[in-house]
């Protein structure tokens, strides 16, 4: 049975890594349009918001279980235990014209600070992986951290680039 779990862990960390870069690739192909369409039109296009806030939230649910948050397999159509909530931007009163512009820009501490952070995550999972083998418990500060930096890091992509808000992110976890 452990060896199924370390198959099935394998083959999710590199699809993770796929899917990860597909959201970027995916959704970042809409960045520029919606940037634009905010910019120019005023409006932020549903089904476009409905498409990348999908892929988010596979994206989401394949790094709990990467970072082994979760135990079940990450599915795609239905929801599991991983919740992710974004509210659709009402564009004319929450959205200022011009800072799909500078966003991404305004960003590039929060970049900074989680690529560390997530070189942190990495070996916290390791040193949970362990410890779950040999206590079957994951600890509780380890899993506050690894949560708290996936929240940081979804508030600073909600902000940056799918421009669902204008408040700025802050730098907790």
């Amino acid at each position: 049975m452990k060896k199924y779990k370390l198959i099935l862990f394998v083959f999710t960390l590199i699809i993770g890594v796929t899917i990860g870069k597909g959201f970027m690739i995916g959704g970042g192909f809409l960045f520029l349009p919606i940037a634009i369409m905010i910019l120019f039109r005023n409006k932020y296009p549903k089904a476009w918001f409905d498409w990348v806030y999908y892929l988010l939230k596979l994206d989401t649910r394949i790094f709990s279980y990467l970072f082994l948050l979760r135990d079940e397999y990450p599915a795609i159509e239905e929801e599991q235990e991983v919740k992710l909530t974004l509210k659709y931007p009402d564009v004319a009163k929450e959205l200022q014209r011009g800072m799909p512009l500078i966003k991404w820009f305004l960003a590039i501490p929060h970049y900074i600070i989680l690529m560390v952070l997530f070189s942190a995550v990495f070996i916290a999972t390791i040193i949970a992986w362990f410890s779950i083998i040999f206590t079957e418990k994951y600890p509780p500060k380890i899993h506050q951290f690894v949560v708290g930096v996936l929240r940081w890091c979804l508030r600073v992509t909600a902000y940056a680039f799918l421009l669902v808000t204008d408040k700025y992110p802050p730098f907790r976890l």
